[in-house]
């Protein structure tokens, strides 16, 4: 190994373990700022159940073999003497670190971008530790609530920013690159990670799941009425709701799915009076009496 490299190896080591002693858990990284350690599995026959995150007790398991035990830390660098860097793994308890990663490569103005998130959805960007990366980007460390999971993604905020949450890693400041060394940028990185704004972490979690309506207990046929309403597109939404209703209506399982067909159109974007003037007028078609409440 080159000098250079030993040195580079050598000061990785002394950032990871002073990363380590602030509770911050550590992995070592190539030069190309992947996981210096291979996985033990790579060339063995895939191993039945989910993935093997270090259960099998060896290291190379990417951001899975990161650690703040000091003695872990540094058997890890032993294993992996070629490593220039470290890795801060995201999402782990004390902090729950949530890293914003703005890019400059892409061409876009990611600080800017950030900062008009910041006036539209009324939230301050905290002092905390900044990272400055080889190509000028910067890497923001915020903290997320115990039990909020905050997923990793890349330009769904906003073209140019990627967040790095659970799963996820950051490369810390001095760590050695093809491209360069990683740096805290001057006054920051003494400072503990701030906690995320309640704001801009609502638009780093995930858009709940949209809520479908249950069937009412009316078989196999009521199932198959609501699903054939809820694959509606716009231009479709009132006939199908309305063939679906006559349907019902005709199998003696109107005024059951009269709410949860209702509910179905609302799912696809038809308005909730639309939909039941349309359900109102199967049951009339039907020769039934429309459901309670439906307009005239």
């Amino acid at each position: 190994m080159a000098t250079t490299d030993r040195q580079a190896t050598t000061l990785a080591l002394a950032h990871a373990l002073s990363a380590a002693e602030r509770g911050l858990a550590v992995l070592p990284l190539s030069r190309t700022k992947l996981p210096a350690l291979r996985s033990p599995h790579q060339t063995a026959a895939a191993p039945a159940g989910p993935p093997c995150h270090g259960a099998c007790g060896r290291f190379g398991h990417g951001v899975h073999d990161a650690s703040a035990d000091p003695d872990r830390v540094r058997a890890l660098f032993a294993a992996a003497p070629w490593a220039t860097g470290y890795g801060i793994a995201c999402g782990l308890p004390p902090y729950h670190l949530i890293g914003v990663d703005l890019d400059t490569k892409s061409g876009t103005d990611a600080p800017a971008a950030l900062r008009e998130l910041a006036l539209r959805h009324l939230f301050t960007i905290p002092e905390t530790v900044v990272v400055r990366t080889p190509s000028g980007g910067r890497h923001l460390w915020l903290t997320g609530p115990p039990g909020t999971v905050v997923p990793n993604s890349a330009g769904r905020l906003a073209p140019g920013i990627d967040i790095r949450g659970a799963g996820g890693y950051l490369v810390g400041p001095g760590s050695r690159t093809d491209h360069g060394v990683y740096t805290a940028v001057p006054g920051t990185a003494d400072l503990p990670p701030a906690p995320c704004p309640p704001s801009l972490l609502h638009l780093l979690l995930p858009p709940p799941r949209p809520h479908r309506p249950a069937p009412p207990a009316t078989g196999d046929h009521g199932r198959g009425l609501i699903r054939f309403v809820l694959a509606a597109h716009e231009g479709q939404r009132n006939t199908r709701l309305f063939w679906a209703a006559c349907r019902a209506y005709e199998n003696g399982i109107g005024p059951a799915l009269a709410d949860p067909l209702t509910e179905a159109a609302r799912h696809t974007g038809l308005p909730e009076s639309e939909a039941r003037a349309t359900i109102a007028s199967a049951a009339r078609m039907t020769g039934h009496p429309p459901p309670p409440g439906s307009p005239p």
